[in-house]
């Protein structure tokens, strides 16, 4: 006892919780939402003496040259190493040995106790056995965790063998159960992502992004806000700053990769809007690989860009094409149908098309309508959702605040985005009432 308290209290200066001994080998439960998926245990590590070997030397040639041993995360068992592990040393003094000492003939040494939890035992576990280790989850409050008990038969009620459960891990390790020692590999990752998302689901949040010269800042704004009153939590990087929901969490420039970067990594960040330049898209490249929602407003300014070698329009056009080629199959480009370039990309999307522009009688609108298809549009300075011959009449400019209606383009760039994502026209509207150019002040 003594011995044992001195190596749990190795460092010093620490508390020491002495608990009831129970006997039995660690197994590790891995739990999956209510469920059991996988349970691993660990076995007793022995040599045997042969009058002439030390322990290290007994060790080296009976246990670690079992070919899954090794010191990489890649082994499921790890190799020993007698004269440094304390434990091993401790167990060795308990039976009065040091790594050193050479035991008879035929004597077995113990040298760990527990340890290398990477035996599989899954089809072994009790009905009762499962259902404690997912009820000390859930007490804990944790979707995916491992839980460590000891156990003499896995197979057995611990009630009838003073089994315990001992501990349980927020971040346990998997390769016990995709690589054991013995027995099958367990699909684990299946189970934590069917638990994480339902069949439907991609596990990919709503992505707009906006390229182009012509009001793009304004777009990306008021497309944030529409989204953000139909209930999500969205992040927005564009030229203005880094926004979470409506409140700027850093002023100045941030249609750059860095700051996409922050937005995918947040955790709270449910839809997330990107403002893209062509200086950005050739110099960095845009921070996500695919999108919901790509809107491309024109094919203008490649003077600018004679660095990257970009000298002609039409080179520029094989740049923000790119806003169009990482729309996703069930996505939809957002085209300015004013443009001829930007009309050319409707061919390159993987999914749907809605342009927009002032006047209904353009020729890419009106082949649009003749096809059954969407588009946004001005009548009498009212915005007109329509699809195919069906139309919706959303709301006048002259009655959105001044800084938007000298803006119809980008307007209706922005509404057709949020139909696009399936926002309800009234809730479009609304939006467009209330969107505050003048931005929050940060706290920060």
């Amino acid at each position: 006892m003594l011995a044992a308290y001195q190596f749990a209290n190795r460092k010093g200066g620490g508390s020491v919780i002495v608990e009831q001994f129970i006997p039995g080998n660690e197994h590790r439960l891995l739990v999956v939402g209510k469920r059991v998926v996988a349970a691993a245990c660990g076995k007793a590590a022995w040599v045997t003496g042969d009058g002439k070997s030390n322990i290290i030397e007994l060790v080296d040639s009976q246990i670690n040259t079992d070919p899954r041993r090794g010191t990489g995360e890649d082994a499921p068992l790890n190799a020993l190493a007698p004269e440094k592990g304390a434990e091993i040393i401790l167990e060795l003094e308990r039976q009065g040995f040091t790594a050193y000492s050479v035991p008879a003939a035929g004597q077995e040494v113990l040298i760990q106790r527990n340890g290398n939890v990477a035996f599989d035992v899954t089809d072994n576990i009790h009905p009762s056995v499962a259902a404690i280790a997912s009820l000390a989850a859930r007490v804990v409050g944790l979707d995916n965790p491992g839980v460590d008990l000891v156990a003499e038969d896995i197979s057995r009620p611990l009630e009838d063998q003073r089994g315990a459960v001992i501990e349980v891990n927020a971040s346990p390790g998997l390769l016990a159960h995709l690589k054991p020692a013995s027995g099958q590999p367990r699909p684990i990752g299946t189970a934590i992502m069917a638990h994480l998302f339902a069949p439907e689901e991609t596990g990919r949040m709503p992505i707009v992004g906006v390229a182009g010269t012509q009001g793009t800042t304004l777009i990306a704004r008021l497309i944030a806000w529409l989204i953000h009153i139909s209930g999500k939590h969205v992040g927005l990087a564009c030229r203005e700053g880094l926004y979470l929901d409506q409140r700027r969490v850093v002023i100045g420039n941030c249609a750059n990769w860095d700051a996409g970067q922050r937005l995918l990594i947040n955790r709270s960040v449910q839809a997330a809007v990107f403002e893209n330049d062509s200086r950005m898209i050739l110099s960095e490249g845009l921070a996500y690989d695919k999108c919901a929602v790509g809107v491309v407003t024109d094919v203008r300014g490649h003077e600018a860009l004679g660095e990257f070698y970009i000298h002609e329009p039409d080179q520029l056009y094989n740049v923000l094409r790119t806003q169009v080629d990482v729309i996703l199959p069930t996505g939809v480009a957002v085209l300015n149908a004013a443009d001829p370039q930007v009309v050319e990309m409707a061919e390159l999307c993987d999914g749907k098309v809605i342009f927009y522009g002032l006047d209904p009688e353009l020729e890419a609108i009106a082949s649009h309508r003749a096809e059954g298809e969407r588009f946004v549009f001005l009548r009498d300075s009212h915005i007109v959702l329509a699809e195919g011959v069906q139309e919706t009449a959303l709301l006048s400019l002259s009655s959105l605040k001044p800084a938007k209606a000298a803006q119809p383009e980008s307007v209706l760039a922005a509404v057709a985005a949020a139909w696009a994502l399936g926002i309800a026209p009234e809730l479009i509207g609304a939006g467009l009432r209330t969107f505050e150019s003048n931005p929050k002040k940060t706290n920060y």
